[in-house]
């Protein structure tokens, strides 16, 4: 794990960029359009180094006896995973990155060039690993934004005036109240999910159906009177085949100085991989969510990913990506218990 610390990010983000030489660097270009994502702020650093550096996952420890008792793959799976559909048990609808023109591409903006590039190839280290497609070019179109600023609220601002311009009505009103920047949590943004099932392979995002949906959503319990379900109040259908199209994350810098860089990255890898559901549970098989929960109170945090997010992330992108629906809860329960047996 990188040991960096990111205590120096409070700093602005000037002072960021010139700490110290950076090595060669390549700006991507990231217009404003139905497909890409929003420009890049003036001020901040988009420049990576020359070479997107080599990362190796390590296998953490896997989990304890107390870790796995109970009903905590259950509660795991449910607050890592958002489902926008009353049958979340059954129903194989978790989103995930279908692959294609539809697989994961991330920049990492706001810090030194080579710290830029550290997050990124994190990210799609991680990616690779539990089998989630991955753009083989590193210099790939950015369909994953991962913002580090010190101004997350005008960071935000313009995210959400981008993707009112780029999708009209999509964000105006309600929506646009339910996305807008609050100060809770160190890392808000969010997702646009896409519909179509295997026929988004080979198509643009411009050209597919899309939906938003916000980190940290509002989560409705006893949803329709289901007292099993867990679920937001953001849309309904089957959910069969809904991909991940785009991500974008804010990070507060003022918020997680002293974290190491490769925690954060973790973080922003689990947030890009999958839907996340709720940042303040702290279920008995940990997460490098529980980083920043409120409900881990004094609990040790995780430094890292850990053996239940690697398990999820490995089970949610276990089958084909682009042929069909993911697993349901139900299934990637039964998967996580397998791949934890072999352990």
């Amino acid at each position: 794990m990188r040991s960096i610390v990111l205590a120096v990010v409070v700093m602005s983000i000037g002072c960021l960029a010139t700490t110290r030489a950076p090595a060669a660097q390549s700006m991507r270009e990231d217009p404003i359009s139905h497909t890409g994502l929003p420009p890049i702020p003036s001020g901040v650093n988009a420049a990576t180094s020359a070479e997107i550096p080599a990362v190796t996952v390590t296998p953490p420890a896997p989990p304890t006896g107390p870790e796995l008792a109970g009903d905590s793959l259950h509660q795991f799976i449910a607050h890592h995973a958002t489902v926008r559909y009353v049958s979340t048990g059954t129903t194989r609808n978790l989103a995930r990155w279908r692959g294609g023109k539809q697989s994961i591409c991330p920049l990492t903006v706001g810090l030194r060039p080579e710290d830029n590039a550290f997050v990124t190839a994190r990210v799609r280290a991680l990616a690779a690993y539990v089998g989630a497609p991955v753009q083989a070019d590193p210099r790939c179109a950015s369909n994953v934004r991962m913002i580090f600023t010190s101004s997350p609220r005008e960071r935000m601002d313009d995210v959400i005036n981008w993707a009112t311009a780029a999708f009209g009505s999509r964000y105006s009103g309600g929506m646009r109240d339910l996305i807008a920047y609050r100060p809770d949590h160190a890392i808000q943004g969010f997702y646009l999910t896409t519909r179509g099932g295997s026929i988004v392979l080979n198509t643009d995002v411009a050209l597919v159906g899309l939906d938003v949906l916000p980190i940290w959503p509002q989560i409705a319990e006893k949803y329709l009177g289901n007292s099993h379900a867990l679920g937001t109040r953001l849309g309904g259908g089957t959910g069969s085949g809904i991909g991940i199209g785009v991500v974008i994350l804010v990070v507060d810098t003022t918020k997680i100085a002293g974290y190491a860089l490769g925690t954060i990255a973790d973080s922003l890898a689990m947030l890009s991989l999958s839907v996340a559901q709720s940042p303040d549970h702290c279920d008995p098989l940990p997460s490098v969510l529980d980083l920043m929960s409120s409900g881990c109170g004094t609990r040790e945090k995780p430094t890292a990913i850990t053996a239940g997010d690697l398990a999820f992330l490995k089970a949610l992108y276990y089958l084909n990506t682009g042929l069909g629906p993911s697993l349901s809860r139900d299934m990637i329960q039964d998967n996580m218990t397998q791949q934890f047996a072999r352990r």
